[in-house]
């Protein structure tokens, strides 16, 4: 299963090398990871996803929160979070092909960043499964080049829990 872990730390030089050594030397992969300044001076927020069953992660917290500077981590793939995560993607666009490009960037709400005589670049933020999804989509175009950012997420302070609320609705609809 993947995990998003929420590690705040303090922001010092090598914080980051000793966190990410710590998951290399027990063999374990960290498939994204998003580093930045936290809501306070002299902190970062670090946003990981790593995959491994419930009993890894909680080794992997327990070894986490050793390490000297790290003051917190937060497993958010148990609790209500907002996760978001940007991508630059440019993708083949002769004349023929603009029109259904471009209707595809206004159903996923991306934008157009730069326009070439053959390739459009489009920024698209949101969950990763809108980003796969429209990535996806835009194969059949031609994709040139792809950067994605990793995820960042925090808790939903509102506590709602939005899959949840997606299941309910989904499960209530009459069929045709």
């Amino acid at each position: 299963m993947k995990h998003t872990l929420s590690v705040l730390v303090e922001d010092e030089s090598g914080a980051l090398s000793r966190i990410s050594g710590l998951f290399a030397r027990r063999g374990f992969n960290i498939e994204s990871l998003a580093v930045g300044p936290a809501e306070h001076r002299g902190m970062s927020r670090l946003t990981m996803v790593v995959e491994g069953d419930d009993r890894t992660l909680e080794q992997m917290t327990k070894q986490l929160n050793k390490l000297i500077n790290v003051l917190g981590v937060i497993d958010l793939s148990t609790i209500p979070a907002v996760e978001r995560e940007l991508m630059l993607l440019k993708v083949a666009a002769p004349a023929e092909n603009r029109g259904a490009i471009f209707d595809l960037v206004q159903v996923f709400r991306a934008k157009v960043v730069d326009v070439a005589d053959d390739a459009l670049t489009l920024e698209v933020v949101g969950d990763p499964g809108k980003l796969v999804a429209l990535e996806r989509l835009l194969e059949g175009y031609g994709i040139l080049e792809i950067a994605r950012t990793g995820k960042v997420a925090l808790e939903r302070a509102s506590g709602v829990n939005t899959e949840l609320l997606k299941a309910t609705v989904s499960d209530k609809r009459v069929p045709a």
